[in-house]
């Protein structure tokens, strides 16, 4: 186990280091254009990671068996956060995500993500008898995931939304519930997914525009056209690092959501893949974690951290190549970021 405990750290320390370097890459043209100082994102970004690191070191030193007490509290006070952002976070490109206590700010759905796995682990191992009966059992998981990922997408937060419910029905579906359950839940989501990103014009104009680039050949949606020029340079070793001419203001905030196309530019195919593998190493790390675990609780905690992880990377690589439509979902460990990056 420390083994496993050891490769963990390493590689996702690796993934940090590359994040730094792909972020003062990607970020640069803006930072000087923006706040007149080429430095001032990487800054930002450096301090989260600083945190990130320290919270790495903090945490290694809890037994993780004490998260199950803390579990149903936390709950209530993370869907009071989500409320009182649906209600009161200020607007900022449409949607309403952050909380401002002044000197930081915080989004309480990176919170939530985490806090929802924790809880559903303690549930399954508590109900692991009833699990596969849907009134007695799966009934309760469902309403917790549906009251929290229903608060992520009104705030309007889809992207976010989905990809919880996903990774919540994996997990209860390796806790052991019965796949006719999961299902009829998933239909019974992406009725209601459905609905609600017909509503908000931002998601619908990038559904609508996904499905007609794939459907009739119709123009891609700008982000995706210039994060695949930014790919297509690359070529198979790159241009070099800092050496990106997509960063240069015409990939919008393509030390965001899209830096894996910066990084696809100055590291090439040969860098990507093995970006991509260190994520498959976390993959199988995590996953023997899990098996290794004696309790059944800290094998599914350590299950539903470690699909979490690899899901935001896969769709966040998929929507860079135009896979997926468009999300704002980051690059776990390398996207320029604050509460996603630290709650990693």
């Amino acid at each position: 186990m420390k083994k496993l405990g050891l490769t963990i750290f390493f590689d996702v320390f690796a993934l940090m280091l590359l994040g730094l370097t792909m972020v003062m890459s990607a970020s640069s043209a803006y930072s000087i254009f923006k706040f007149d100082s080429v430095f001032y994102l990487f800054n930002s970004h450096l301090f989260k990671v600083v945190l990130g690191i320290g919270a790495i070191i903090l945490f290694a030193f809890i037994p993780y068996e004490y998260y199950r007490r803390l579990s149903k509290p936390v709950m209530i006070v993370i869907t009071l956060l989500l409320v009182i952002t649906l209600i009161f976070a200020p607007d900022i490109k449409g949607a309403g995500r952050w909380m401002n206590f002044g000197i930081f700010s915080i989004q309480p759905a990176d919170m939530a993500k985490l806090a929802l796995i924790i809880h559903l682990a303690v549930l399954l191992e508590a109900k692991t008898n009833v699990i596969d009966n849907y009134r007695e059992g799966f009934i309760y998981f469902f309403i917790w995931i549906i009251v929290i990922s229903g608060l992520i997408m009104l705030q309007p937060n889809i992207s976010s939304g989905i990809m919880l419910i996903l990774i919540s029905l994996v997990l209860i579906y390796a806790g052991g519930a019965k796949f006719r359950h999961i299902l009829a839940s998933m239909l019974i989501s992406g009725i209601v997914i459905g609905a609600a990103a017909m509503i908000f014009p931002h998601s619908r104009s990038r559904i609508f525009s996904y499905v007609n680039s794939v459907t009739n050949g119709g123009d891609l949606n700008f982000q995706v056209k210039q994060a695949l020029y930014s790919l297509g340079s690359g070529g198979i070793f790159g241009v070099g690092i800092g050496n990106s001419m997509q960063s240069n203001l015409f990939l919008p905030e393509a030390y965001g959501d899209f830096i894996f196309a910066i990084l696809g530019e100055e590291f090439g195919l040969i860098g990507s893949i093995l970006v991509l593998l260190a994520y498959l190493i976390l993959l199988v790390c995590g996953i023997l974690v899990a098996k290794k675990t004696k309790d059944q609780f800290g094998q599914l905690l350590a299950f539903g951290i470690t699909i979490s992880i690899v899901f935001y990377a896969f769709v966040n690589v998929a929507v860079t190549t135009g896979v997926l439509p468009t999300t704002g979902l980051p690059l776990p460990f390398i996207s320029y970021g604050g509460t996603s990056l630290i709650f990693l």
